[in-house]
């Protein structure tokens, strides 16, 4: 029997060599809308592109494969994907959502449950008892967020699963931070994995993606059915671009995270700073739990400062960081959550999350380490 090839091996070979067409190295990229049927009475394995597409085949193939599950199904952003999910239950059904989780995400499922189309609790899932009470309610879907956007908080992924499945729930991980090559929900108990493949995944800030990884072909099979049929499934292209990125994703996190360990560091000896949110630090909360479930912390970190005077000053003059919303490319990126990311989110609800205007957050890339930390200290001078 064959061993397993390492996650870094199945990274760099997906989808080589397999052009059934011309045997070409690399996938080529097919843009047809449309694809001839053999006969009227038999369809091809392809036959309209918004159902299905080899490039977005060849990615999903990769995914499932590198998160360990059945099947996976691509989607035009992340946002789409984590919508793509609630069709996985019924109307007016109960969705437990951390309350510190992504802007956006608290902003579909408030929005949603205004609507009626679900009903929608958002929780402190490291809080037990929270947690416990939120259960009774049985809900229908538990989402996990882990480490939380932007605060990097770590919550116990097999714990949570396993009390929620008790309850009947599905449990949904987004590991959009982390990547397989850090973290596997589905290993730790969870049936729905989630990315913003416009992040890590990707690697290059030139593709908006998303990624439903499914543990069961049977939950797969219905997520791909809704995906066509509501047509959020991902162009040829950003599936094609996509692929191409995810190639070098092992040596990108190596990199980016051995960076940011680095500013953490420093980060956490300067007097401006007052706290400083990254697992990779031995005094962070979420340590010891970070090195029992994921293989790495990760290039992502946020820190406070003293006052928003000091937070303005930061972003305005900082060189090299560039100001901007997203995450996980090559180039080292700087927000102001509560202006930014979380700007969707009402006030109340960022405040009770702990995300203030004097909390910056960090995509920390692969320039020299040098001089991001150089960049950092000129901005506070």
């Amino acid at each position: 029997m064959k061993n397993k090839p390492d996650l870094q091996t199945q990274i760099v070979q997906a989808e080589i060599g397999a052009d059934p067409a011309f045997r070409s190295v690399v996938p080529p990229l097919y843009t047809t809308s449309t694809y001839l049927w053999p006969s009227v009475e038999e369809k091809g394995p392809y036959d309209y592109g918004r159902t299905n597409n080899p490039n977005r085949d060849g990615l999903a193939r990769a995914l499932a494969a590198l998160e360990g599950g059945a099947a996976a199904t691509i989607t035009s952003s992340g946002m789409s994907a984590i919508d793509l999910c609630l069709n996985l239950i019924k109307a007016d059904d109960l969705i437990i959502a951390p309350h510190d989780c992504y802007g956006g995400t608290h902003r579909l499922l408030t929005h949603r449950a205004e609507q009626g189309r679900i009903r929608v609790l958002f929780i402190d899932q490291s809080d037990p008892d929270a947690l416990h009470e939120a259960l009774d309610e049985k809900p229908a879907m538990v989402l996990i967020e882990t480490p939380s956007n932007p605060l990097m908080r770590l919550v116990d992924v097999a714990k949570i699963a396993k009390l929620s499945k008790a309850f009947g729930a599905i449990v949904v991980a987004d590991n959009t931070f982390l990547s397989p090559v850090r973290q596997q929900p589905l290993a730790l108990g969870c049936d729905i994995v989630v990315h913003s493949t416009t992040k890590y995944l990707n690697g290059h800030s030139d593709v908006v993606g998303g990624a439903v990884i499914a543990k069961t072909g049977e939950q797969g099979e219905i997520l791909e059915w809704w995906a066509n049929c509501s047509g959020v499934t991902g162009s040829p292209f950003d599936s094609w671009q996509t692929l191409r990125g995810l190639r070098t994703l092992s040596a990108r996190m190596d990199i980016q995270e051995s960076n940011a360990q680095a500013i953490a560091k420093f980060l956490q000896k300067h007097k401006a700073v007052t706290k400083v949110y990254y697992p990779g630090l031995r005094s962070d909360p979420g340590h010891k739990l970070m090195k029992a479930q994921q293989s790495g912390p990760g290039a992502m970190l946020s820190f406070e400062v003293q006052d928003t005077a000091t937070a303005s000053k930061i972003l305005n003059s900082i060189e090299i960081f560039q100001l901007a919303a997203s995450l996980g490319g090559v180039e080292s990126l700087i927000c102001q959550p509560s202006t930014m990311t979380h700007r969707g989110m009402a006030e109340e609800a960022r405040l009770k999350a702990g995300i203030t205007d004097r909390l910056l957050r960090l995509s920390v890339g692969m320039e020299a380490e040098a001089d991001l930390i150089n960049a950092l200290k000129n901005s506070f001078a």
